[in-house]
């Protein structure tokens, strides 16, 4: 029993340290990759669409205000009071349409990113198995990179290609 215990401690330093370690930058992946331009491309557009509608929206606000303002000496309470509450009804419209137009784009980039990043992430996977890596980690914030790590970024790269 004692030469048991003995031989595990005598191996369990070799067994840590063939583990293999991996660090990997899947912001320069991500960059690399020609899907990313194409839905930057497109949620750029959607997004300018969006702008453009908000700002015709305001334009109209900024309209019926100064319509208002240049009115009002010659309206009586009651017609002021409906054109304040249309110009409020029409900035709380502004105000929604601007809050759905985020969760849209949100949405949409989220929509349009999920397969872009199942395919990074098979491709690191791919990678953690074929070069016998115990564990690949994000390199974002690395606060120290031992010699027995290594940068499998270019690999990644790699089998996207």
């Amino acid at each position: 029993m004692k030469k048991l215990v003995l031989m595990l401690m005598l191996f369990a330093p070799t067994a840590m340290f063939a583990q293999k370690f991996g660090h990997v930058d899947t912001q320069a992946i991500m960059q690399s990759l020609p899907e990313i331009s194409t839905i930057n491309g497109e949620l750029e557009a959607k997004a300018k669409q969006y702008e453009n509608e908000l700002q015709d929206m305001q334009k109209e606000l900024q309209r019926k205000s100064q319509d208002l303002d240049s009115k009002r000496s010659t309206m009586n309470a009651t017609k002021i009071q409906e054109a304040e509450t249309e110009l409020q009804t029409l900035y709380q419209k502004i105000s929604e349409t601007y809050q759905a137009n985020q969760q849209e784009l949100q949405k949409l980039q989220q929509e349009k990113m999920q397969p872009v990043i199942e395919k990074v992430r098979k491709a690191i996977e791919t990678v953690g198995k074929e070069g016998g890596y115990t564990y690949i980690f994000e390199n974002t914030v690395p606060i120290y990179t031992g010699p027995t790590s290594k940068d499998v970024t270019d690999d990644v790269k790699a089998k996207l290609k």
